[in-house]
């Protein structure tokens, strides 16, 4: 269950730096309390998730999920360039997140 948490809170780390860049700098209020609100949520996922998982494990996994997600994000709706050593990159942080989660479980 703590890690079906954590990739919860991994994808919300996703859903609110869309919102995020969506509020336009909070220029947009929707957007940016949708951005606030699943950021706390992902916070508490996370916290949840922390009762039964190591630290280090959890919030690399965490942050791994949310920095591969956010980028491609940024690639498929934003238009952010996708180069070969950006894409190496991030299989990277990928291949670190599911090591962590094969050695943590």
């Amino acid at each position: 269950m703590a890690w079906a948490l954590l990739i919860l809170a991994g994808l919300l780390e996703i859903a609110w730096s869309y919102a995020l860049k969506k509020a336009e700098g909070l220029r947009e209020p929707g957007w940016g309390i949708t951005g606030i609100t699943l950021a706390i949520l992902s916070l508490v996922l996370l916290s949840l998730a922390l009762r039964e998982l190591p630290v280090g494990t959890a919030y690399a996994v965490w942050v791994g999920i949310g920095a591969v997600g956010v980028a491609l994000t940024g690639i498929i709706a934003f238009g952010d360039r996708a180069t070969p050593p950006r894409l190496a990159l991030l299989a990277a942080i990928l291949a670190g997140i599911v090591g962590l989660n094969l050695l943590g479980g």
